[in-house]
């Protein structure tokens, strides 16, 4: 009996027809497995993944090989998404079984009783090809392994928990947390850096927001030193282009792919997530304001314009993914032909078009064309003589005349849980482009999306991990946590409100009373009372989403200073001091607490300015017209109510405004004009 058809994740219901007995992974689940004594199969993915339909189609609506799984096996299907808890600890697992990265989909085969795992694998065909065997098979031999070699599934179940139980580093106590894991990231990023096409390594090729943004502050830490770091600036910059001209962008609708299958990032999987998005956009807009470099403000502003119209719930909240797939296959949506170009537009334009989007060439994705922007507009206009501006306005008209010939085809299909995490990337993007275009509507668009996480991502004053259609998808993560107080510790810089603001310094406690090991340092995913599993994480390296612990110790030490906490700035150097080993020997694996790290040593900025509303906001927007990714500011009307312990020192004028400097622990006396001030930050 298939039991997904009311599970209220996508992914599920999409197997919910599937010839499988499948379960969701439950209570009841579980104690089937130990009471017939049947090994768990357990199938992880999610909606918008090609491999994932692929496998689907080829062996879950198989009728013999869907037989096979019933009569051998407790099958079990997660959505990733959903329960990354489950997903974090069986790609870890698969690692350390086959020593190869994992993916999706995950095949894992468990043990009935504890739920380890013994044998496993990512996507298999229905039978053997291209070197892989065939599922049919490795679903018979698993089942005959598992019923006569006992012993030996014990013994690589013990060789897999005990190799779980070494994970975890020892704290570094007596060690200092110097500056040695930043000058290795900085070598390791050289030494991967494609200089030809961008980005790092060969293909298959990712974007790694991380790695530029850290290498795009690096050169900002820079700027003032005699040698400023312009190899740093180039890499991120050079790799941002290739990205925002090539095809991994979506150049007719806005808004990133997930990854590309090449090294030139011409021909992406079509699939569009949310958390690449809001990294993205936050990464271009910054890089903008930094450089005003055009071309990263158009990427910019076409990946907010997208999220804003494609991914937006009535109420605020941002769905999840878009599909890799649609009804005519994979990329069929996006892609044209030159003679499709000259049905849809006038004569004039379609030749234009085909010039811009490199139609003159040979076609690139099984005899058509994925776009790519072989010419800006500066640069036709440089070649043609043409007003750059005319032809700025002409490739908008076309691109919103692409965009509606293709809304006639069969749309890939759209993931509409909202999910806390991938909402708080997404705020954070809205406000970082916010800053960059001084656009109050995507502040606004930021503040909304709050709100909706707010009412609907709550259980009690307690995080969900998501929500849809009505139902909470269950209890947070550290991820949930700690990036939604980092969004709304950003949206806070832009606007004023208590209720954020609050919220933040809420969520900063609850990751101290929730998830941090105090003994051993750092956060653990899961909160205290969750479910117990094979294995309680601490995951510090970054993946598809930056490390939560990272960010936890970023948010921490921001709010630490901020408010004078020092529960804050002592928890982020425990976790600091966990990570340490780590951050030495990899150094690429774990960008985001090297950039914490980097704030650990050298302190923000921060300034509280209080008094006249209009004269806040305006001393504010100037001082966040500077790129400075190492400075918090906060513009606090003169009669805000109730204000943290730590801001409340800050008392407003009878008049005008004073703004309250601090670097670390050393504050400057309060500055009441606009001129000392700026020659203050100018210092910087």
């Amino acid at each position: 009996m298939n039991r997904l058809q009311d599970a209220p994740s996508l992914y599920l219901r999409q197997h919910a027809d599937n010839p499988v007995d499948w379960w969701p992974w439950n209570d009841e689940a579980l104690a089937a497995a130990r009471d017939q004594g049947r090994p768990i199969l357990l199938s992880i993915g999610y909606s918008a993944c090609h491999w994932c339909h692929v496998m689907a189609h080829e062996s879950f609506e198989d009728p013999a090989i869907a037989a096979l799984m019933n009569e051998h096996f407790i099958n079990i299907k997660v959505d990733r998404e959903q329960r990354p808890d489950l997903d974090k600890i069986y790609q870890t697992a698969h690692q350390l079984m086959t020593q190869r990265p994992g993916g999706w989909p995950l095949t894992m085969f468990l043990t009935p009783d504890d739920r380890l795992p013994f044998f496993g694998g990512t996507y298999f065909p229905p039978a053997a090809r291209h070197g892989l065997p065939g599922f049919d098979d490795v679903l018979t031999k698993v089942a005959e392994f598992h019923a006569a070699s006992p012993a030996e599934a014990a013994r690589q179940v013990g060789a897999v928990r005990e190799v779980f139980d070494k994970l975890e580093p020892e704290l570094a106590q007596d060690t200092a947390l110097d500056d040695a894991p930043i000058p290795g990231l900085r070598q390791s990023s050289d030494a991967h850096f494609d200089a030809d096409n961008g980005g790092f390594g060969r293909a298959p090729k990712f974007p790694q927001a991380a790695t530029l943004a850290r290498l795009l502050n690096h050169w900002r830490d820079t700027a003032s030193d005699t040698e400023p770091d312009l190899q740093a600036l180039f890499m991120s910059a050079l790799s941002q282009t290739r990205m925002a001209r090539g095809g991994l962008f979506d150049q007719v609708g806005g808004g990133y792919f997930r990854y590309c299958v090449d090294a030139t990032w011409t021909i992406p999987h079509f699939e569009k997530m949310l958390y690449d998005n809001g990294q993205l956009l936050a990464l271009n807009a910054a890089t903008f304001q930094a450089t005003g470099d055009a071309l990263f403000g158009a990427a910019a502003r076409a990946t907010a314009d997208w999220m804003l119209s494609d991914m937006r719930h009535a109420d605020g909240g941002f769905f999840a993914t878009i599909d890799a797939d649609s009804e005519d296959g994979e990329g069929a949506y996006y892609t044209f032909t030159p003679d499709e170009m000259r049905a849809t537009l006038s004569a004039e334009d379609a030749t234009l078009a085909i010039q811009t989007f490199g139609l003159d060439r040979s076609p690139n994705f099984e005899g058509r064309w994925h776009l790519q922007l072989a010419a800006t507009a500066s640069e036709l206009a440089e070649e043609t003589g043409t007003p750059e501006a005319t032809l700025e306005e002409r490739l908008s008209r076309i691109r919103a005349s692409l965009a509606i010939a293709r809304s006639a085809r069969p749309e890939p299909g759209r993931d509409e849980k909202i999910l806390t995490a991938w909402n708080a990337l997404a705020m954070r993007g809205l406000v970082t482009a916010a800053r960059a275009f001084e656009d109050d509507s995507l502040t606004a668009a930021a503040a909304d999306c709050a709100a909706f996480l707010h009412t609907h991502c709550r259980d009690g004053d307690r995080l969900v991990t998501g929500w849809q259609d009505g139902t909470a998808l269950g209890a947070g993560f550290l991820d949930d946590y700690a990036l939604l107080a980092d969004a709304l510790l950003e949206l806070s810089q832009n606007h004023w409100d208590a209720r954020w603001f609050n919220w933040c310094v809420q969520l900063a406690d609850q990751l101290l009373e929730l998830f941090e090991d105090p003994d051993r340092g750092g956060f653990f995913f899961t909160a205290h009372d969750h479910e117990a599993l094979m294995y309680r994480q601490k995951p510090i390296g970054d993946d598809a989403l930056p490390a939560g612990n990272a960010v936890a110790v970023r948010v921490l030490l921001r709010l630490g200073h901020l408010l004078g906490e020092p529960r804050y700035l002592e928890a982020s150097e425990r976790a600091l001091r966990f990570a340490l080993p780590a951050l030495r020997e990899y150094p690429q694996a774990h960008v985001t607490f090297i950039e914490a790290l980097a704030e650990y040593l050298a302190p923000v900025e921060t300034i509280v300015i209080r008094g006249d509303v209009a004269l806040t906001n305006q001393w504010r927007e100037s001082v966040q017209k500077l790129y400075a990714p190492s400075r918090v500011t906060l513009a606090i009307p003169g009669d805000a109510q109730d204000l943290p312990k730590g801001l409340d020192a800050h008392r407003a004028p009878a008049t005008g405004a004073l703004a309250y400097v601090c670097r670390g622990q050393r504050c400057l006396a309060a500055i009441d004009n606009w001129r000392t001030l700026a020659n203050e930050i100018r210092e910087r």
